[in-house]
């Protein structure tokens, strides 16, 4: 995958400096002394709120919480009382890094050409240089995952944290998973559909045949590398489904429909793999094979429209609640697009309106994406000894009034400006000069 540099970003840096200045800022230099927020209720979300807490971080891990802490002497300590303090969002299906505008194609750098591409790893393609990097930021989602698109098998994701001079400086975690792309296993019937049915079957078939193939030829592969004479020429792809084929990297499989599902299933026990389905729509009328095979589920954004006739309006709204009920392991995205990662807290609220327990509908967006993508024991919650990523808001997350004011990550304090404030702060000052009141 090329990396390539956002045209929008050039273009605004070359005719309007000081906007795109502060619409991108530099990374966070290095946290150098202790750090002490004061007087916040604090959610560490695994456990009880702590009221009028502190909560103290050196080299960018927490080092101490709670109502009584001792806060080192040495310490920078602020003042947050009244405020919040959660542990940075997290949307475990997103493209951030790899997009900036979806109708200019030269922006766009999310997947690769040809079905059969395990090894394109998604995180030498990020652009650190991204203007959704510091508006998602702003919303408190300061770490994600990136996953490459397109294709049959579309490679391997990373998990980021959203602040740094390059992609070796944001990567938390790569690899995270393998992606799969599995097909539509009935015709679709919709006005934009242009194919026949005999020709959706045609080409789900051919894509079924191509994901069975790849398994076989890599675990070839592994069988001829393991008897070493004579050694197999090396081949990337092979290469990188390896840790697929021995358990050790999960599939992340884009499923919605019921019939898609059960097929991913079938196909994860044939093959031994380890997946987390992704999509989900279906996945409530599936509750008992989830469950049968212990498997974790991302439901892909709230707000969308139900997809059959004689569903109710808020089918899509409940499907957090229906999974939660039956046990099953779940978390909450924003939809899967970079520009709208910043909307996730409100598709947690959508979900906690339909019956989602509020706490639960947090963890869904906190914790639980951190657990299905092993990453908990550093992210995900408040806890002694984890990274230092967090934010403080001047409310409740879920509640779209609520300003994010302050957020570290690994403890180094993030600027919050970004394109959308300086936008804002443009046209205010346009209205002042017309005289015109906010």
């Amino acid at each position: 995958m090329r990396r390539l540099q956002t045209i929008l970003t050039l273009a605004t840096a070359a005719a309007m400096p000081s906007l795109a200045q502060a619409a991108v800022p530099a990374p966070a230099p290095p946290q150098e002394r202790s750090v002490a927020l004061i007087g916040a209720t604090i959610h560490p979300v695994d456990g009880p709120d702590i009221i009028n807490g502190a909560i103290v971080f050196s080299g960018g891990k927490i080092t101490a919480l709670g109502a009584g802490v001792t806060v080192p002497s040495d310490a920078e300590r602020i003042d947050v009382a009244g405020k919040h303090i959660y542990p940075s969002l997290i949307d475990a299906n997103t493209n951030i890094g790899l997009t900036e505008i979806g109708a200019v194609r030269a922006t766009n750098d999310g997947s690769e050409t040809g079905s059969i591409n395990p090894n394109v790893k998604a995180e030498v393609a990020v652009n650190p240089e991204s203007e959704i990097i510091p508006v998602t930021r702003s919303n408190g989602v300061l770490v994600v995952l990136t996953s490459p698109t397109g294709g049959v098998i579309s490679g391997t994701s990373a998990l980021l944290r959203l602040d740094g001079w390059t992609w070796e400086d944001m990567t938390i975690k790569a690899p995270v998973a393998m992606h799969l792309n599995w097909p539509n296993m009935r015709p679709i019937t919709a006005w934009w559909v242009e194919e026949s049915d005999e020709k959706q079957l045609e080409r789900r078939d051919e894509q079924l045949k191509a994901v069975r193939q790849a398994f076989a030829d890599a675990r070839a592969y592994r069988t001829a590398k393991k008897a070493g004479s004579p050694a197999p020429e090396h081949d990337s792809r092979w290469e990188a489904m390896i840790p697929v084929l021995e358990g050790a990297l999960p599939v992340i499989v884009e499923a919605n429909d019921i019939q898609q599902i059960q097929a991913v299933v079938a196909f994860a026990e044939a093959e031994k793999i380890k997946i987390i389905i992704r999509g989900c729509y279906d996945a409530p009328l599936c509750v008992e094979l989830l469950k049968k095979s212990n498997i974790p589920v991302i439901v892909d954004g709230i707000h969308r429209l139900p997809t059959r006739d004689d569903e109710p309006y808020d089918a899509p709204f409940t499907v957090p609640e229906r999974l939660r009920s039956a046990g099953i392991r779940y978390c909450i995205t924003g939809g899967g697009g970079a520009s709208n990662v910043r909307n996730i807290p409100y598709h947690a609220a959508t979900a906690a309106s339909y019956g989602l327990p509020r706490d639960e509908a947090l963890k869904a967006i906190t914790l639980y994406p951190a657990q299905i993508l092993g990453v908990n024991d550093r992210v995900g919650s408040l806890a002694v000894g984890k990274d230092a990523t967090l934010f403080v808001a001047d409310g409740d997350i879920l509640a779209i009034p609520t300003q994010v004011e302050l957020a570290f990550i690994d403890g180094r304090k993030i600027d919050l400006s970004d394109r959308q404030k300086a936008l804002w702060e443009k046209y205010k000052e346009k209205y002042r000069r017309l005289g015109i009141q906010n």
